[in-house]
């Protein structure tokens, strides 16, 4: 009996060690004109069980929230939603990513870290309006989604339905399915030279 308590133990200081290692990864963040870009060079999401499925030859949505807060933490002013569809061609042993989301786009034949940083590239965060020496935070929310389990988030002939994409982020994360959290604050415009 003992011997199981001390590997549940084990087993709960591991899990609980790679939570810890996710939410305390960077989240960069750089000014560019009006907005904000993102980068995270040493997270990576083409991981575990999505990235088994890819190589399994089956395409992997993964869906993207970026909130930016003002003030507090508790005072979200801006969201942002993105799908990029993510695959992986067997032969040539390289990833391909489109973005089905608000101006789409695609790039193909990359390696994982490049997928990732074109994914992270598609992203920017508008700041016309937004105090320069107000505190500000950014949470980055990820979700793999397994198509075989998922309906479509498909709404009209535009493609990926930015209301589907609301709904996915407005319940958790299902259990078996992969997610991540990225954050950076508090920070303030003004820190940033331009």
């Amino acid at each position: 009996m003992a011997a199981v308590c001390a590997a549940t133990a084990s087993v709960a200081l591991c899990v609980a060690g790679y939570a810890m290692a996710i939410s305390t990864e960077d989240l960069i963040v750089t000014p560019a004109h009006d907005e904000l870009r993102l980068s995270a060079p040493r997270f990576h999401f083409l991981t575990g069980a999505s990235l088994a499925h890819l190589h399994d030859g089956i395409s992997v949505p993964y869906d993207f929230q970026v909130t930016l807060f003002s003030g507090t933490r508790d005072a979200p002013v801006w969201r942002g939603f993105e799908r990029f569809v993510v695959s992986y061609d067997l032969w040539e042993e390289r990833f391909a990513v489109a973005r089905v989301t608000n101006g789409r786009g695609s790039s193909s034949n990359l390696l994982a870290a490049d997928a990732e940083r074109w994914c992270f590239g598609q992203l920017a965060v508008p700041t016309s309006g937004l105090a320069r020496d107000g505190r500000l935070w950014l949470r980055l929310d990820i979700r793999s989604e397994d198509q075989k389990d998922s309906a479509p988030a498909v709404g009209d002939e535009n493609g990926i339905s930015i209301a589907s994409l609301i709904e996915v982020f407005s319940r958790p994360a299902l259990r078996a399915q992969q997610h991540w959290t990225l954050e950076n604050g508090p920070f303030r415009l003004a820190e940033f030279q331009q």
